[in-house]
């Protein structure tokens, strides 16, 4: 059974514009868990200080604390919420059900990140990423996943998982690093039904790639 909701707050430390960020936020705010928010200037080196060098060794985001569990990677956070405090519809026990999660969570981890996610930090962030590489592994990804979610309703199936929250945000941020979502009916479907959860909060959205004015 899942765990009762914390005693305290989870806090969170994140920045508002990323992705592997808003992941942990969403999944925060589906389940319905109190959290707070601590917001890290990465520019100004925020991530770097030994403070959260000692929570966070990469000095990357996302990170929580929830008691005396100090977790990061966005994808594990995932996992764990999933366990502690969610239904397990989020993320099934039965062997096929959990593959078909896990396979989305190493895309996350693979393609997405190596695809939309880095033509997007190269746009917003001016990262000193190869653009057109980027670029080439979002359409490659998508062109798969496209054909894919002709058949069912959400990532690993018939409900929405992890697997969904996980591949979610930088998909539907491609267009910031200059990726139509245009050739794609339905990955935007898809994109629409996850958008529809009740509690569903957006990360903001940024002038840049297709969207630059």
């Amino acid at each position: 059974m899942p765990a009762a909701k914390p005693a305290q707050p989870i806090r969170l430390y994140t920045t508002l514009l990323s992705g592997h960020g808003h992941r942990v936020k969403l999944f925060l705010t589906l389940l319905e868990l109190p959290f707070e928010v601590t917001e890290l200037d990465m520019r100004a080196g925020n991530n770097r200080k030994p403070e959260y060098l000692a929570l966070n060794p990469f000095g990357q985001v996302p990170t929580i604390q929830d008691g005396d569990v100090t977790l990061f990677d966005s994808n594990a956070i995932l996992v764990y919420l999933a366990k502690r405090y969610g239904d397990p519809s989020w993320l099934p026990e039965d062997p096929l059900g959990a593959a078909a999660v896990q396979r989305w969570l190493s895309l996350a981890a693979g393609q997405i990140a190596f695809g939309p996610c880095s033509a997007r930090l190269v746009t917003v962030f001016g990262a000193p990423l190869n653009h057109e590489t980027a670029k080439g592994i979002a359409v490659k990804l998508f062109d798969v996943i496209d054909r894919e979610l002709a058949a069912k309703p959400f990532a690993a199936g018939e409900h929405v998982t992890i697997a969904d929250i996980a591949a979610h945000t930088y998909i539907a941020h491609a267009p910031e690093g200059g990726v139509s979502l245009e050739p794609y009916p339905n990955i935007r479907a898809w994109l629409r039904r996850v958008e529809a959860l009740p509690r569903f909060i957006a990360m903001p959205a940024t002038k840049a790639g297709l969207l630059a004015e």
